[in-house]
């Protein structure tokens, strides 16, 4: 089960397949209708429609699953066999997975956004469903009895009353001629009866990663394979007045010095220009580009500053700015409280630094080119590979292997751009692998973000007024010039979605441009916007004298929806319907009170001990994180537990769950103790793990996820533990000694004892 086989849709009729019934879904946006289709085998197939994921029983038996999602850790390849599987009615050891290649048919690939099973649970349970009566239908017909008198056990149609049993493999070209059930004779099963959704499953490619059987992008080899490595600048737009290369092809082992060229600003998914060395290894190539004597001029970015940038934004974030949403009178409403509390909140640029760095390997000949790669977004790479080569799309072939980690980097695509561009200037196949400092000093960063928060309480110490400003460079300055403000998306992460029940809000956005490339990474714009909603609620029940819990459960108000467009605000709301997802209180003071329950919050503590509690929602799921720390006296903090209760609706695999929320955890803690990226003469400071630090085992709390019972429809679940868990920690850090942490990474200057 674990081996990934990319397979085009060809190669699925005319070998694995053959003879057997193959069913495609085609799904667009929202709320667009199912639509399945019968491919018959080898001999004149052809689909009425062109589906994105494929069902398919072979003659053997086997049952496979042609995933158009990417694997980096979350288990999605497991998860959406399951619930195929689970309403096939399969037998879960004759269930296959093949990956597929990066191709429009399937739909959106991209997998980033913490969205692949709220988007394919239902089409994929129709498409399991929909096989499963065709199944039974060619059952019927062949016993001559009613389809309502036959049941289906895992990989079997049976007819009870007669004793009689037949395998789906058996059925198979049977099937293949039965009509397709339109969605209202589409029996369903019924909760009780799932055989797989809601266990807990190892994943497919578990037994393989163990023993070293599994490809990531860095394993790929082809033969005549030659290795590359690029010399770029590590400011953003800079280009090469001069290269000389003398020394670089006294090297062994170098064979070409190839000049990439640099894409104008902003360049998007585009390659940032560079000289590559090609060589007959790697560490050749690493050796000859070394000796590369480049003069560069570092453009319009090479002043580019983190002190002066952070002063400017905070700057701006005293300041009114462009509004975007107001309710009520908040500027009277601050000036008449009874109490007035103002914060200003920093989140440094943050780099995505995955496991396995970049890596693609391509061949390109004749016109044509396949490349290999660890890729959360195939179609994207598609499309950018064929620009850069000037070829059409269908002339470019992305293979999925697993990937090392991604965190939003690796859906962008420049660096398989970038090998496939190789390829064809040198003849032969190339594999190219980024180095750390590549990684780091090049990277898609995640966005430095200013804020300034004001609230106002009355005599009672209810919150009567809310002010939120924050300042970033938007993700939409990588790919549009003279962006200078945030999207609704990008401000519908933690700003304009507050869900308190506070009379008079105000949220304000301040101009900012971007001086180098900025990308989505795990939570994107919930991290510093959910860092200081989550902080900013703590100061206020601490002005109010209240216990951090309670006064959150106050500010959520009696259950209700929050209609955000009533109240005049642009939400896209992640993509997703806001009637199948609303803003639900009731759904964050359940997460709340479970967080509390189970980390035992009223218990005493130690001196120099804290708990820190806060609520995020993002992605579409609910999560409280509490956490239990210990100061030292020299200011070190030591994260000991962390207790998350989570709603994300509907879930497929408890296991894979709970294991993203961990890593959350790990990922929020380097976020809020370790990690920071600076500039100075527009390059980050940082380049490897010696400087840019994360969060290492040592370091890596007594985690604890609670999983609330839910039936509403499946949420995000890769993402939303990261932006509750940095606001816990920094409330935990008050709580044991009265300091705020109000930017981060934590200054631990500020907690020595004195």
């Amino acid at each position: 089960m674990g081996e990934i086989v990319n397979l085009s849709r060809r190669g699925v009729l005319k070998g694995t397949l053959a003879g057997g019934v193959v069913l495609g879904l085609q799904i667009g946006g929202a709320g667009t209708a199912l639509a399945a289709s019968v491919l018959s085998s080898a001999n004149g197939a052809k689909a009425a429609f062109a589906p994105n994921v494929y069902v398919s029983v072979a003659p053997s038996g086997e049952i496979i699953l042609v995933a158009h999602r990417s694997e980096m850790g979350t288990g999605i390849r497991t998860s959406l066999a399951m619930i195929l599987a689970d309403e096939l009615d399969a037998d879960w050891n004759a269930v296959k997975v093949v990956q597929a290649q990066g191709d429009a048919k399937y739909g959106d690939q991209n997998t980033d956004g913490s969205r692949s099973i709220r988007q394919f649970f239902q089409p994929l349970r129709e498409a399991g469903g929909t096989a499963r009566q065709m199944l039974v239908a060619a059952a019927a017909v062949q016993w001559r009895v009613a389809p309502a008198t036959c049941h289906t056990e895992p990989g079997h149609v049976v007819h009870a009353a007669s004793g009689r049993r037949v395998a789906y493999g058996a059925l198979a070209t049977a099937a293949a001629r039965q009509p397709v059930p339109g969605r209202d004779t589409l029996h369903l099963k019924d909760e009780g009866t799932w055989r797989y959704i809601g266990k807990s499953l190892p994943i497919v490619d578990l037994d393989d990663i163990v023993h070293g059987r599994a490809t990531y992008g860095i394993d790929v080899v082809l033969p005549r394979m030659t290795y590359a490595s690029i010399e770029r600048s590590a400011v953003y737009g800079a280009t090469l007045k001069s290269v000389d290369s003398t020394e670089t092809m006294k090297v062994p082992g170098v064979l070409h010095v190839v000049r990439i060229p640099a894409a104008p600003l902003p360049a998007g998914f585009q390659p940032l220009g560079g000289i590559a060395v090609v060589a007959t290894s790697t560490w050749a190539a690493m050796q000859g580009r070394r000796k590369l004597r480049l003069d560069w001029d570092l453009g319009p970015n090479a002043s580019y500053d983190s002190q002066a940038y952070r002063k400017a934004l905070e700057d701006t974030a005293r300041q009114p700015g462009k509004i975007v949403r107001n309710n009520g009178d908040t500027a009277a409403a601050l000036k008449s409280a009874a109490h007035h509390v103002s914060a200003d909140y920093y989140v440094p640029h943050l780099a995505h630094a995955a496991m396995e760095p970049l890596a693609a390997t391509a061949s390109y000949a004749n016109g044509a080119v396949e490349v290999w790669t660890a890729t959360q977004n195939p179609q994207q790479a598609r499309t950018t590979v064929a620009q850069v080569l000037g070829v059409q799309e269908p002339a470019v072939t992305i293979n999925v292997t697993l990937l090392g980690g991604g965190f939003g980097r690796k859906s962008k695509p420049d660096y398989v751009a970038e090998a496939a561009f190789l390829s064809r200037e040198v003849g032969a196949p190339v594999k190219l692998t980024w180095t750390r400092e590549d990684d780091v000093h090049n990277d898609y960063f995640h966005a430095v973000c200013a804020q300034h928060m004001e609230g106002g309480l009355d005599a009672q110490g209810k919150t009567v007024a809310w002010l939120h400003r924050t300042v970033f460079p938007s993700i939409s300055s990588t790919f549009k010039a003279d962006v200078r403000y945030g999207a609704a998306g990008e401000l519908g992460q933690g700003v304009t979605d507050m869900a308190y029940d506070i009379a008079n809000v105000r949220c304000e956005n301040g101009a900012a441009f971007a001086h180098t490339r900025i990308g989505w990474y795990r939570s994107v714009y919930n991290i510093p916007h959910g860092f200081a909603l989550g902080s900013f609620v703590d100061e206020l029940a601490a002005a109010a004298r209240q216990d951090p819990v309670q006064h959150l459960l106050t500010l959520l108000g009696t259950p209700r929806h929050v209609d955000l467009h009533a109240l005049g605000v642009d939400y896209p709301n992640y993509g997703a319907s806001i009637d199948k997802y609303p803003i639900d209180t009731a759904r964050y003071a359940a997460v709340v009170r479970a967080a509390a329950v189970r980390s035992g919050w009223s218990t005493a503590l130690p001196a120099r001990h804290g708990r820190g509690i806060a609520v995020h929602r993002s992605f579409l799921s609910y999560v409280a994180a509490v956490a239990h720390l210990q100061v030292a006296d020299d200011g070190s903090v030591r994260v000991t537990r962390v207790d998350l209760a989570v709603d994300c609706g509907r879930i497929v695999n408890p296991d894979r769950v709970v294991a993203q929320f961990e890593g959350a955890v790990v990922m929020a803690l380097g976020n809020t103790l370790y990690s920071e990226l600076t500039f100075r003469n527009g390059a980050s400071e940082q380049s490897n793990f010696t400087d840019y630090q994360v969060a290492r085992i040592d370091s890596v709390p007594e985690t604890h996820v609670y999983i609330v019972p839910s039936d509403a429809p499946p949420g995000g679940v890769g993402e939303p533990g990261v932006p509750p868990t940095s606001a816990a920690i920094c409330n935990a850090i008050f709580n044991a000694t009265g300091q705020r942490i109000r930017a981060l990474p934590v200054d631990t200057s500020l907690l020595k004892r004195t």
